[in-house]
């Protein structure tokens, strides 16, 4: 009988634990991305002295300090990079913006990508897209997926607990926007992946139930694991279908209409928690609410800092930010008083 499979763009080699950044020159030789550990490696202001101090056990290689989160920066890191033949893959080595910056400039170049976590803020250690300002938007670029992902913790325990949260609320994400997906399959029969959509969801569980919190190693390689499956996931399925629904719709109109109110993925989660009341699938509500309690996540209007009437309207707006997209806000095709209404009803189940 005939043989079928599919070949996905995903790391050769994913490693969790503490001390990680030193066996970076291990991972290469053994990974096959470069023997002689002649790479160039970027780094952000800030963190990247410090851990441009520690490299030390990678002699060749050459470092590259960046600005990282914006095209400019990642098209000229490209350009740096562009005339060193010597150099056999880029590693970066940071936050969310940083491994963003790297792996658009190395898909630029052809060059294998190596990402160094130093934080878990969102689901991009190994997803195939690149999230960067471009004339003062946000514009997500298709890119591809790093060959290696080292996330270490003794840099990730030391990150801010917002950056933390903002991580935890990008992975909780997943279950709703799953539940979209699986909606807009029903509704439109648009094509669902179902080993996405399984990946997806099973990093999401193990980071939903846990029941240790950030202080926590055992937590944080769930985290860091469950941010990594959300890429592959979205790698499997040529789209961020996996990872955003109406969720991420709310974020984005958030963004739009009050911007600097919280971190995409605080704000993501408060999105889940309010298309998961929607759906009427009362299981998830309470375990998301749960989850994102113990980890002092916002859940309602008045800790995001606005009225019920101002989040009305923002998820009112969301279905703009993503043309196309059919998720529970689509479906339901409420305005911002019925939705005002809903979410009245909704914070009052929360008290």
């Amino acid at each position: 009988m005939p043989t079928f499979a599919r070949t996905v763009l995903a790391p050769i080699t994913v490693e969790v634990a503490a001390g990680a950044l030193a066996r970076l020159p291990e991972l290469l030789v053994d990974s096959r991305i470069s023997a002689g550990g002649r790479v160039a490696v970027a780094l952000g202001p800030g963190l990247g002295e410090t851990i441009a101090a520690e490299l030390d056990h990678l002699p060749d290689a050459t470092v590259h300090t960046v600005k990282p989160g914006t095209l400019a920066s990642a098209r000229d890191l490209a350009a740096r990079l562009r005339d060193d033949h010597r150099v056999d893959a880029l590693v970066g080595i940071g936050g969310g913006k940083l491994l963003d910056t790297a792996k658009f400039a190395a898909t630029e170049l052809g060059l294998p990508m190596v990402a160094v976590a130093t934080s878990l803020a969102h689901d991009g250690l190994a997803s195939p897209t690149a999230s960067l300002e471009r004339d003062g938007v946000s514009v997500s670029y298709g890119v591809h997926p790093p060959l290696a992902v080292l996330a270490d913790l003794d840099f990730i325990r030391r990150a801010p607990a917002g950056q933390l949260r903002s991580g935890i609320g990008d992975a909780l994400t997943n279950l709703s926007a799953v539940a979209d997906w699986q909606l807009s399959h029903e509704v439109n029969g648009e094509a669902i992946d179902g080993l996405a959509v399984a990946i997806a969801r099973t990093g999401a569980e193990a980071v939903l139930r846990h029941p240790a919190g950030i202080g926590d190693d055992g937590f944080l390689t769930s985290l860091a694991n469950a941010l990594v499956q959300g890429g592959l996931a979205m790698g499997m399925a040529g789209s961020s279908r996996p990872c955003s629904g109406g969720c991420h719709e709310i974020s984005h109109a958030l963004d739009v209409l009050h911007p600097g109110l919280a971190s995409h993925g605080e704000q993501g989660a408060v999105g889940a928690l309010v298309c998961t009341w929607l759906r009427g699938d009362e299981a998830l509500f309470r375990e998301l609410s749960a989850a994102m309690r113990r980890h002092g996540l916002p859940r309602t209007a008045s800790e995001l800092g606005l009225s019920a009437a101002e989040l009305a309207t923002a998820v009112a707006y969301a279905p703009r930010t993503r043309p196309g997209r059919y998720t529970i806000l689509e479906h339901r095709e409420l305005d911002s008083v019925a939705l005002e209404r809903h979410l009245t009803e909704m914070m009052h189940e929360l008290d």
